[in-house]
Formats: structure tokens, sequence, C-alpha cells
């Protein structure tokens, strides 16, 4: 594994017109109503949020995607190649669960046609190690909490207000990293200063 690379999770979660619901404060006597259309319309998103191997000074990055239906071998080439332009063509070491589109023929093909780019797979049944899974839920119990859209848009404005929430605070990615137990820089030796 390159020790000058991005390490950058990748997960996807859907959204639909269905609202999430969540609890809320009301006045006394007065139930809150939550009415929607009942539209099961869906979108997908693709969250990857990377963290910088040997310069955490370099901050995490978060770059996201939303498409309308659900995500297939295709759609995730398609996230991939936008996210190599985020990366400007770095090294990526992108980590990522065993979704069967993930490790298709077709990906691991186009995945060995890049340079850039090695994958890792997360252990099964394993969703707490994945940071961007604490992403979903922060942009759920948030932005998209008890949301009653009439459009997929409403929901992706609303999606899009949260990244830039989670995009403009520095310290929740990291956090989103410490909630999983997993480090990403290895701790320097007690006899060694980072400055030496």
């Amino acid at each position: 594994m390159n020790t000058r690379a991005w390490i950058v999770f990748l997960d996807e979660s859907g959204v639909s017109l269905l609202p999430q619901v969540r609890r809320t404060y009301a006045p006394r006597g007065r139930t809150p109503l939550l009415r929607h259309r009942l539209n099961w319309k869906r979108a997908s998103m693709a969250g990857a949020l990377g963290y910088h191997s040997t310069d955490p000074d370099r901050g995490a990055r978060l770059c996201f995607h939303l498409k309308p239906g659900s995500y297939d071998t295709a759609g995730l080439i398609e996230v991939l190649e936008q996210m190599k332009i985020f990366y400007r063509g770095e090294k990526v070491v992108l980590v990522w669960d065993g979704l069967s589109a993930h490790w298709s023929r077709t990906m691991r093909a186009w995945v060995a046609e890049q340079d850039w780019l090695t994958l890792e797979r997360l252990p099964a049944y394993a969703p707490e190690l994945n940071p961007v899974e604490l992403l979903w839920s922060s942009l759920k119990k948030r932005e998209l909490a008890n949301l009653a859209g009439d459009h997929l848009a409403d929901v992706a404005d609303a999606t899009e207000q949260g990244i830039h929430r989670i995009n403009t605070n520095p310290q929740l990615p990291w956090s989103f990293l410490t909630h999983t137990g997993l480090t990403i820089h290895p701790p320097h030796p007690p006899n060694l200063r980072k400055d030496q």
C-alpha cells in the first residue's frame, strides 16, 4: 500500500420522498403532523470521505454524488472518474464494502487500468468501520429529518445543504473517523517529536 496516499472511504445510501421521521418538539397538546404524498421516488447518494495518510494538515476531503435511481457498476465508475478529478490524480486507497457492483468483473477491469487507485475491502457486516455511515446518519438526523418534499429536487437541496454544513466544519469529518475507532496516521514513537 502506498503510504503517501489518500485513504478514502466510500459508501452509498438511498433517499426518497418518504420522510425520515424523527422526534421533534411541539407545544404540549399539539402533536405535529407530517403530511406527505406517499411518493416512492428514490435517489441514491455516494459519499467519499478522504484522509491523507501522512499529512493530517491537508484536512479531510468530502466528495459527494447524487443521482436518481440506484447505483450499478457503470454509475459507480462514473463516481470514481469524478473522484479522480477531485483528487487531481493523487494516489488513492479506496476502502468500501462488499457490494457486488464494487467487485464486479467490469469494475475490477476498470480499476486494473487506473494507476492512481487501489481498492481495499471492509470486513463483511462491519458498517461501523466506515465513517461515511456517520455522514449519512448526520444528514438524516438533521437536514432530511421530517422533510416531506414534493420533488426529488427538494431532497437534493436539503442533502446539499447538509454536505455544505459538514464541509464547512473541519472537525466533523475527523469525528466520523474517530467514532469508527480507526486511525490513519501512525502514532509518533515517544522518543521522536513530530518537528524532528
